[in-house]
């Protein structure tokens, strides 16, 4: 097999760029900013192209332009998947394995929607795990998320990450909330416990009022990577940090 580019295994937290666009030429755009300041990896979340460049020529002529960078791709219930099932999107997971993505991010409640996006629906969770076995099998890594974004207790964090590492996931990702300087702090914390209870890698991020230290830091104790966008236009997630700022910050204490 083809040796490909890992989020695993990494000496220091990784620069991940996600890159959102309507069409793929403005994607190719984003991607090319994100290469010239500095990017480690790249996001590619797929539910934000439109339907008609959901295809093999496009996804193809987007990652040719990612280059030897590992990628992560995410394939959510929203934007222009809206009206997909949860055995489409499983199918599209497989196909971006296909297309060559490195990284899988399945959603935590996959074939039973709930909530917090953890499913403790016994059929769903089995299913859950042969889809994560297929995906393995071509090659790819898996994360698996949940996007609680409500605040929550280190225990409940904990037990969450423990569902996904238990599921087969080989990077578990969490997007709480804080929304007071005491709660950000509270999830600094608890990624420090994720830290040492977890067997496997972490992203743990804040959204709400209070994040930006979290995503700045997160990394420095415990997240596998950062999440950062090129720019700030009309399909960046804003709560994410400048990539430029980030490689300025990553630089000075890798020095």
């Amino acid at each position: 097999m083809e040796h490909k580019p890992t989020f695993l295994h990494q000496n220091k937290p990784m620069i991940t760029c996600m890159v959102q666009a309507t069409n793929p030429d403005e994607l190719i755009r984003l991607v090319r900013t994100a290469a010239f300041d500095g990017a480690d990896a790249y996001g590619f979340q797929c539910e934000q192209l439109e339907r008609q460049y959901q295809n093999e020529e496009s996804i193809r002529k987007i990652f040719d332009t990612m280059s030897s960078r590992p990628i992560y791709a995410t394939n959510y219930r929203i934007a222009f998947n809206q009206g997909k099932t949860d055995e489409e999107l499983a199918q599209g997971y497989l196909w971006l394995c296909d297309m060559g993505a490195t990284l899988i991010d399945v959603i935590g409640d996959l074939y039973c929607p709930t909530q917090y996006e953890i499913t403790k629906d016994p059929e769903a969770i089995k299913k859950q795990k042969e889809l994560i076995e297929q995906i393995h099998a071509k090659g790819c890594e898996v994360l698996m998320s949940s996007h609680t974004l409500t605040f929550m207790s280190t225990e409940e964090v904990l037990a969450i990450a423990k569902e996904h590492q238990a599921r087969g996931a080989d990077i578990s990702k969490i997007v709480t909330a804080a929304n007071s300087e005491e709660e950000e702090l509270e999830n600094l914390k608890t990624a420090t416990v994720l830290r040492r209870e977890l067997d496997i890698p972490f992203l743990f991020l804040s959204g709400g009022t209070h994040n930006h230290l979290h995503r700045a830091f997160g990394p420095y104790i415990g997240s596998c990577m950062w999440l950062t966008v090129p720019l700030y236009d009309q399909c960046a997630t804003t709560s994410q940090p400048l990539l430029r700022s980030i490689r300025a910050i990553a630089n000075s204490f890798d020095n």
